[in-house]
């Protein structure tokens, strides 16, 4: 079986009090993923064996030192701590993050050395992970600063692909943080994603007004006539396909969202709330712009029904074979562009005839 067929799938645990635990081994009840790719969990074989035996899930897995280890066909566990650790259920405690911010650091380490491939990460909480060594709102920053290019959050499914302009930041806040700069930034990171990772060879990318119906001119706001409406003009004037500002409160309701390959909301809530509720349970957040790839489910770490054994694992299920498309899509993409420019610069070579 080739490198493309059977993927390298790193897998951090997320809260270990929280569903992280049984959305991943719920993935990976259906033998049938293991033809698509080779899992490797980022935790501890005990912690996985409680899991097993307290959800009553019945799988096998292997565990190895290292993920360069991990076998194909099986649930491979990579052992980052020895110490047995104590799960409490829906609590939100310090070992919680701890251990998921552990399981983190060891996966991503993994996949700057290419031992995996991908990286799908499960729900970790935003507070309790906070420490000296450890001060990021979440994946998308801490990745941003270990992985080469600009993070973006981007939201995808099927049928809608959201980015922010701006993502974890207070409401009150978001404004004064988009500028120009950051309008083309965004647009290019996501017109690059859309081409690379999804192969849409021309994508459509729509703008969501900051203010309410666009700041009606001024009235509510001067964000939009003032910063976003011109760096639109600008984008358009270079050719990019780049449509907008639609007053966001009717744009989804309308269904023109349809019309386009992505959208850019200004910030968290005005993307990720009407995204949730079309997309929820098969949307992905996907972290664009990034030389490796990381996908994670579009929900938290639903303490409320942690250890019930009633968490749906359809979204975290989408991350695993969003990742493993993504890759395929630009190992393509590298590929046919790395072959053009070689067949550029065969025919920029002289050849005997011009001497």
């Amino acid at each position: 079986m080739t490198k493309d067929e059977n993927i390298r799938v790193g897998i951090s645990i997320g809260d270990i009090n929280g569903i992280g635990g049984e959305i991943i081994l719920k993935t990976f009840e259906d033998s049938r993923i293991l033809d698509f790719c080779t899992p490797v969990i980022f935790a501890s074989p005990k912690l996985i064996s409680f899991y097993t035996k307290q959800l009553d899930i019945d799988l096998k897995f292997q565990g190895v030192k290292t993920a360069d280890k991990a076998l194909p066909g099986k649930l491979n566990v990579v052992s980052v701590w020895n110490e047995n650790i104590e799960v409490k259920w829906g609590e939100e405690n310090k070992d919680g993050g701890t251990y998921a911010i552990k399981s983190l650091r060891a996966a991503v380490k993994s996949l700057k050395d290419g031992e995996i491939d991908v990286l799908v990460t499960a729900p970790i909480n935003k507070a309790n992970i906070q420490d000296e060594d450890f001060k990021f709102p979440g994946h998308t920053d801490y990745l941003n600063q270990e992985l080469k290019g600009e993070s973006l959050m981007f939201m995808v499914s099927q049928d809608i692909k959201i980015g922010l302009l701006t993502d974890h930041v207070p409401v009150k806040d978001a404004p004064a943080k988009i500028t120009k700069q950051l309008i083309h930034q965004k647009f290019r990171t996501i017109k690059e994603s859309l081409v690379k990772d999804f192969a849409i060879a021309k994508p459509k990318v729509a703008f969501l007004g900051i203010n309410p119906h666009v700041g009606d001119k001024g009235v509510i706001g001067r964000e939009d006539e003032e910063i976003l409406i011109p760096a639109l003009k600008e984008l358009q004037d270079k050719g990019e396909i780049a449509y907008g500002p639609y007053a966001a409160d009717s744009f989804f309701g309308s269904g023109n969202y349809k019309n386009f390959d992505a959208i850019i909301a200004a910030y968290h809530d005005q993307g990720l709330i009407p995204f949730k509720t079309l997309a929820f349970g098969k949307g992905v957040n996907f972290t664009a712009g990034l030389d490796k790839i990381r996908t994670s489910p579009d929900h938290g770490t639903a303490f409320e029904i942690a250890g019930k054994g009633e968490a749906d694992a359809g979204s975290f299920k989408e991350a695993v074979f969003a990742a493993i498309e993504i890759f395929k899509s630009r190992s393509l993409y590298e590929e046919l562009t790395a072959n053009a420019l070689k067949k550029q610069a065969r025919k920029a070579r002289p050849s005997k005839r011009d001497f």
